[in-house]
């Protein structure tokens, strides 16, 4: 049966060959660069997508939350770090998960460290989060009182185990010189590096954004990357480069339900609550929340026209549709979205329905 007569809702579609080029892809990276990839499941949340991972050599994995954590342990990882300022009201459910698993976390400030030094049990790793000009968390590169008193605080114990340097450039997505971010990036954690590994000989390095990690291709003296979006990539990657739309390896099909051919205009179900909000601009000011792909049995084709969906309320999408689209679409058909942000919009359908006509798991899974 196809998986096109399963669908009568808006469904993510995951294509498990562009997923499994992806991962190959980034895996034969590092190792030509003798990185450790450590990949960010805050993308696909999902155990298949991990066993997939596996087939990669990928042995260790970066999570959001603790929640998300939780999902993925007793998954024969060998670490899950949650790459998040750690939320020290967590710290009992911390402490709950390292009884089987090992976990590594995330410091920002000395207060934190302090909470756990207090109320831990067992030993855990730890990196410092370092802002390299992002401004959204993490101590400045150079804000050195911050990280002492960090480091100072983890010493008073044995509990608390300096990792390294966590760096992720999210100003990588939005700027136009990605490789001067990157070199921004190289030079905060070289200069960290060689000041604090004669106290810490075994400190590794981390950089965490998918652009960077799927761009460059000089990574200085890092030791670790842990990119997330690769595994789906999306518009917003395509556009600044960090792939081909044909990399995209999710789309959202979406049902027709109205077609206004005077206006050039296609009425789909696929909303905010089915794609999220993300949006770029066109070139003229208009809006895109996501272009539109031909649905086949096996797959999506790019179209040599582009549509793209020009607004969405909760439930609705309306597609500002090319003659080609009008002429091959009716009432009632499916078609696919590539969305401008899949992280938000895997979270926002929490499934996925694999071109096989098989449903592949989220950490908040409906089906």
């Amino acid at each position: 049966m196809s998986y096109l007569s399963q669908i009568t809702s808006p469904t993510l579609l995951i294509d498990e060959a562009i997923c499994r080029n992806n991962l190959q892809k980034m895996a034969n990276k590092a190792k030509k660069h003798g990185l450790k990839l450590i990949p960010h499941f805050k993308t696909g949340q999902s155990k298949a997508i991990g066993k997939w991972a596996k087939e990669y050599g990928i042995t260790e994995i970066t999570v959001s939350s603790i929640k998300m954590a939780k999902y993925f342990c007793q998954d024969g990882w060998e670490n899950i770090h949650i790459a998040f300022p750690f939320n020290p009201l967590e710290i009992e459910t911390l402490q709950e998960l390292t009884k089987e698993n090992k976990i590594s976390i995330q410091l920002v400030n000395e207060e934190v460290a302090e909470s756990l030094n207090k109320s831990l049990t067992s030993s855990i790793e730890f990196f410092i989060e370092i802002d390299a000009g992002y401004g959204r968390t993490g101590v400045e590169a150079t804000d050195f009182g911050t990280i002492e008193k960090i480091l100072r605080k983890a010493k008073e114990r044995d509990k608390l185990i300096f990792k390294g340097f966590y760096i992720h450039a999210g100003h990588s997505y939005y700027e136009k010189d990605i490789s001067k971010i990157y070199e921004e990036t190289r030079l905060a954690l070289n200069m960290l590096k060689t000041k604090y590994s004669s106290e810490y000989p075994n400190l590794v390095t981390r950089i965490g954004d998918t652009p960077g990690c799927s761009t460059m291709d000089d990574f200085g003296d890092i030791d670790e990357v842990g990119p997330g979006n690769f595994v789906f990539y999306d518009i917003t990657q395509a556009r600044i480069g960090s792939c081909q739309k044909s990399d995209i390896a999710v789309a959202l099909a979406a049902p027709v339900v109205d077609i206004k051919k005077d206006k050039k205009t296609i009425l789909v179900h696929a909303g905010g609550v089915h794609l999220a909000k993300d949006v770029l601009m066109e070139s003229d000011g208009s809006k895109n929340f996501g272009e539109i792909v031909i649905l086949n049995e096996n797959g999506w084709t790019i179209p040599e026209s582009r549509s793209f969906v020009k607004s969405i309320s909760q439930e609705h999408g309306i597609i500002q549709a090319s003659e080609e689209l009008l002429e091959k679409i009716k009432v009632g058909d499916l078609l696919g979205i590539l969305p401008v942000h899949s992280c938000m919009t895997a979270d926002c359908m929490k499934s996925y329905l694999s071109l096989d006509g098989k449903w592949v798991d989220h950490a908040e899974s409906v089906h």
